[in-house]
């Protein structure tokens, strides 16, 4: 009698267990730093609302397009949009999902948030090893209400595979022939000067002890560190701060559809309040699953962020993806994420 007792209440907690598992579900994510600060203030609101958790590891891009091949996870996300070529080849579907900016940051004693201000092709001297000390005269001519120190400049970038990166130096290489010829553009690029740091989280810690330095991260990870960043001169011409509405200004005339996955790069872009360093975060999914409800609830998720994330995102000063653009991508999701029974996951 006590056996079988035992044994009903074991099935009953079994049941419960069981439709404890229907109602929440957890997904996991891993992928770009970039947008990482956004990615978990979502996460945060969509558990409290729903029930449901997502796990998003911030490993950088090249990881997250590495873990979302393997199978290792629910989706990847890089800022490094992955070419038509390899997403066929690795049968992935690739969406956008939020905009924001990379701003350079510095740590000089006496400079303050956006007082500074640089060119690009200042940039990438200074990360080319060329401009190496900050009352350099290229600098001092742009700056001269700035006191700026006899000090050698250090400069830090990422050690890991990073879609940051990817941005990074693919305007460098816009404004910069020397970039673009010795160094290029990539997710990992060889360095010709200065130390890495992992992650926009490293580059952030690194820029923040290390007196005299310049580095670059996304504008949130700038403003959570309480650091130091530039004004940056754009294609027009204009010298501009990092803000929601330059990046706003910088995406407004994307052509999503000019590449394969809506892979579009946003730097350089015209427009006298274009922030010139501006890039979309991209989501990877399989478009064959293996689990059509695990499917669906990455769907839901992001779904919940186009609808309800707005708020949230302006607080971080990320711009979040126009209307048209997010019915877009529901459209990609029906013709594209199939579950193993052939039918479209979200319908």
């Amino acid at each position: 009698m006590f056996k079988r007792v035992l044994l009903q209440a074991s099935s009953g907690v079994a049941i419960l267990a069981a439709a404890a598992s229907v109602q929440a579900a957890d997904i996991t994510g891993a992928g770009a730093s970039f947008p990482y600060p956004i990615y978990a203030k979502w996460s945060a609101q969509y558990h409290k609302e729903t029930g449901n958790r997502v796990n998003y590891q911030s490993i950088g891009s090249g990881g997250g397009q590495q873990q979302i091949i393997a199978k290792t996870v629910d989706f990847g996300a890089s800022d490094d949009p992955m070419k038509g070529e390899a997403l066929e080849k690795n049968d992935l579907v690739q969406f956008p999902a939020i905009i924001g900016g990379t701003v350079p940051v510095v740590n000089v004693e006496g400079i303050k948030p956006g007082e500074l201000k640089l060119t690009g092709s200042l940039i990438a001297d200074i990360f080319l090893g060329k401009v190496s000390k900050w009352n350099d005269p290229a600098i001092v001519a742009l700056n001269k209400d700035l006191k700026l120190p006899a000090k050698s400049i250090v400069v830090v970038h990422r050690s890991d595979g990073s879609g940051t990166t990817f941005g990074w130096t693919n305007y460098l290489s816009q404004v910069s022939a020397e970039w673009k010829d010795t160094v290029g553009e990539g997710k990992a690029v060889k360095w010709p000067t200065g130390q890495g740091g992992k992650g926009n989280e490293g580059v952030a810690a690194y820029v923040r002890q290390l007196k005299n330095s310049i580095g670059y991260v996304e504008y949130a990870y700038a403003k959570q560190n309480k650091l130091s960043w530039a004004q940056v001169q754009n294609r027009d011409g204009k010298f501009v701060q990092p803000s929601q509405s330059a990046f706003a200004a910088a995406a407004a005339n994307a052509d999503w559809d000019s590449a394969p996955g809506m892979g579009v790069v946003l730097n350089n872009e015209p427009g006298a309040e274009s922030w010139p360093i501006t890039a979309a975060s991209f989501i990877l999914m399989h478009a064959k699953q293996d689990d059509s409800v695990r499917a669906l609830e990455v769907l839901k998720f992001f779904d919940w962020a186009f609808k309800n994330g707005a708020e949230s995102a302006a607080e971080l000063d990320y711009v979040p993806l126009p209307d048209e653009v997010t019915a877009k991508v529901r459209s990609i999701w029906s013709a594209r994420i199939m579950g193993p029974d052939g039918k479209a996951v979200w319908q």
